[in-house]
């Protein structure tokens, strides 16, 4: 420790349970439902599609920006969510706590919230909970074992690790808005393109498309034509995913392949649901292995989709790190170029995030225990598409430097959080940066995102 812990979390702060709600209140204005879904495994809040409550919302569990609220129980035996804290972010004005998660009430000894925010984030602190946690099916946190971790006293030199860690924090919040709104634009293109057909509409009513220049104006029709979906631009199909590319499953590796080091599998735990591909909680298998399915290695840019389970239909976008490239486990669908044909990766991505696609998967899946879909219900999903590839072509063009900038920031991103998870110890083994290291993370955090 890096100074005498005479404190515990119980000196500082008293819990505040949340409360169950009424399922017909969902959806109506009110305050943001905050419960496990928010947080991330080992901490931080986790973003998502939250639904609103019309409900009561006393005081007493209102959450507001910066304050900071904890999970004391976890459905799953890794414990990974056990004790997670996380922090109301600043867009977020009001929030109402769940049955399943406590707020911190800061109304004991003085103390920076910050800084035992940080301290909830330290691998020592998630090693307590794991080591503290009780149940078989569900794990549970005492409040008494929770409120009695050992709080050492700040020095001087933790505080400015508080400082530096809030700073990468910043930075890492900037990078996932800032990508956010780079999806957010490739996604309004598509619907316009394909979904709602706005350049035709225009052109039907005399007009000139908006925001595009003449010859990509030029590429669409000016009028409809009937189909079994109903209106489509003239001359336009319905097709299927197959049409824009074949679709093949990971490798059906066995549970005996895998080991402690070596080459990183992509499992379907990885497709977190939300657009990216989780490439810190992997398995590996041995070099010998991993040269007989090398032809199942994937690159950046790739797009994967679950084919079964509760993520069933969810799709994300590879992004390595340096070393080996991931291979691809079973029960993992890869978009690839049919013969000759060109990348339409970014299509295909943009496509499922809509709902008639991803709807199109639900239903088509099967199985009693568990959702599962093949290979081919996958490449059988319909969508409108061009008579040609010249209009598939310029929404690459457009959407391909979009997603590039979008893949460069992930890569930054992923740096800023091993930084941070490298730092995080310290704010308790009382190690502190080199100079030279400290150097370092600030040129990283001056770069511009």
């Amino acid at each position: 420790m890096s100074s005498d812990c005479r404190w515990t979390l119980g000196d500082f702060v008293s819990l505040q349970r949340g409360t169950t709600y009424k399922g017909d209140l969902l959806g109506l204005p009110g305050a943001v439902l905050l419960g496990l879904a928010s947080i991330q495994p080992n901490g931080g809040f986790r973003r998502g599609s939250f639904k609103t409550y019309g409900g009561d919302s006393p005081e007493k569990i209102t959450l507001t920006p910066g304050e900071i609220y904890v999970s004391l129980k976890d459905v799953t035996q890794s414990g990974d969510l056990l004790g997670s804290a996380a922090r109301v972010p600043k867009d977020i004005q009001r929030g109402r706590l769940t049955q399943d998660t406590v707020k911190l009430v800061f109304d004991g000894e003085p103390i920076s919230t910050t800084y035992i925010y940080w301290l909830l984030r330290t691998p020592q602190y998630r090693e307590y909970c794991r080591a503290h946690g009780t149940g078989t099916t569900t794990l549970g946190l005492a409040r008494e074992d929770f409120l009695s971790f050992p709080v050492p006293q700040p020095t001087e030199a933790e505080a400015s690790l508080v400082i530096l860690l809030e700073a990468l924090e910043s930075r890492i919040e900037l990078l996932n808005e800032t990508n956010s709104t780079l999806e957010a634009i490739a996604q309004a293109l598509f619907k316009s393109w394909f979904v709602d057909f706005e350049p035709v509409r225009a052109k039907v009513e005399g007009l000139r498309p908006t925001g595009l220049d003449a010859a990509t104006a030029a590429l669409f029709p000016d009028s409809f034509e009937e189909s079994e979906l109903g209106l489509v631009p003239k001359g336009w199909k319905i097709g299927s995913v197959g049409d824009l590319a074949s679709v093949r499953g990971g490798f059906a590796f066995k549970s005996e392949d895998f080991c402690e080091s070596g080459v990183p599998v992509v499992k379907i735990k990885n497709i977190v649901g939300d657009g990216t591909i989780d490439l810190t909680n992997l398995q590996y298998v041995n070099h010998g292995q991993a040269l007989k399915s090398q032809r199942f290695a994937l690159q950046d840019g790739d797009v994967l989709m679950a084919m079964t389970g509760a993520t069933i239909g969810k799709s994300g976008i590879v992004v390595t790190s340096k070393g080996e490239a991931p291979l691809l486990n079973q029960r993992v669908a890869k978009f690839e170029p049919t013969p000759f044909g060109q990348n339409n990766n970014w299509l295909i991505y943009t496509a499922f995030q809509n709902s008639f696609m991803a709807d199109q998967i639900i239903n088509a899946a099967s199985g009693s225990a568990q959702a599962n879909i093949s290979t081919t219900g996958i490449e059988g999903v319909k969508l409108v598409l061009p008579g040609n590839s010249v209009v598939l072509k310029a929404f690459d063009e457009i959407v391909s430097t979009i997603f590039s900038g979008w893949i460069e920031n992930r890569k930054i991103f992923k740096t800023l959080i091993q930084l941070r998870d490298t730092l995080l110890p310290r704010l308790i083994s009382g190690q502190m940066l080199l100079p030279e290291a400290d150097a370092s993370v600030e040129n990283m955090l001056s770069e511009p995102a």
